[in-house]
């Protein structure tokens, strides 16, 4: 049996909630493990991922993963965050470096996950199940491939239990990472990250930001439906499934899903992997 998980982000309007907890509605039938949700790095929007994993913890009863990010929070903010999460009974986190917001000129008090994971271990012990952040095609920041997976190690050494991965579209490239990280002395998890193509623009926006490789063959496939949004969908919920058939049959027994909010696309692909 494969388990699943899901990423949500934290919803900032009335729309945007109604929007989740429509989602959440639907996807919470397919018994996740567990859900993420997003770090909203910076002043006010702080309070939005608290908010959420409330909501999905008191009123949908879900197991959630709340991130936290190097980015745009103190010691002292992180710790408050820390004791919060353990009182609404969260036991999983995810840690992240996470990206520098526009307008922001520098970190918090932390530059690298690592020294998140340390931090985190030294204000709570073995409290959280902690994630962190892999890179099956390379940090798009890191010198080469190997400096990439040895700070993926350091992470590791500072107490994480397991990694999930950017999203990706070649399981090669994710066989290769695994057989790596494994060669190097890595035995912890690291869940495929998978990212459902439900609007094309939009994904090829996010890729270029975070440096996953859309292959050509699917780019030009989906430049060739233009305006046709349901042959777009049908052909992204077959390329996504068929990567998840792949990467079960290579011995992945949990993916974790990139929802953007939205179930529909998602919900296909795990009714297209059966």
């Amino acid at each position: 049996m494969t388990a699943i998980s899901f990423e949500f982000f934290p919803p900032k309007t009335d729309e945007q909630r109604e929007q989740l907890e429509r989602s959440v509605q639907k996807l919470k039938a397919r018994s996740p493990e567990y859900v993420s949700v997003t770090f909203g790095a910076g002043g006010s929007t702080l309070s939005y991922t608290p908010e959420t994993v409330r909501h999905l913890r008191q009123e949908h009863g879900l197991d959630v993963a709340p991130h936290l990010s190097c980015v745009g929070g103190t010691r002292a903010e992180i710790a408050n965050l820390l004791q919060l999460y353990r009182a609404l009974g969260c036991k999983r986190l995810v840690a992240l470096r996470g990206d520098m917001p526009s307008g922001m000129a520098a970190f918090g008090d932390f530059r690298y996950a690592n020294e998140l994971v340390e931090f985190i271990r030294a204000e709570t012990g073995d409290w959280f199940h902690i994630e962190v952040g892999a890179y099956p095609e390379t940090h798009p920041q890191a010198d080469d491939a190997f400096v990439d997976l040895a700070n993926l190690k350091r992470k590791f050494a500072a107490g994480a239990n397991g990694a999930i991965t950017q999203y990706f579209f070649n399981a090669d490239a994710y066989f290769r990472f695994r057989d790596d990280a494994r060669r190097l002395g890595i035995t912890q998890p690291i869940v495929p990250g998978i990212m459902p193509i439900g609007n094309f623009s939009q994904l090829k926006r996010f890729s270029d930001l975070c440096g996953a490789e859309i292959p050509r063959w699917i780019s030009k496939r989906m430049l060739a439906y233009g305006d046709d949004a349901e042959s777009v969908r049908s052909f992204g919920v077959e390329i996504v499934a068929n990567l998840c058939r792949q990467l079960v049959a290579g011995g992945v027994d949990a993916l974790h899903f990139y929802t953007l909010n939205r179930a529909k696309t998602t919900l296909a692909v795990i009714d297209a992997i059966g």
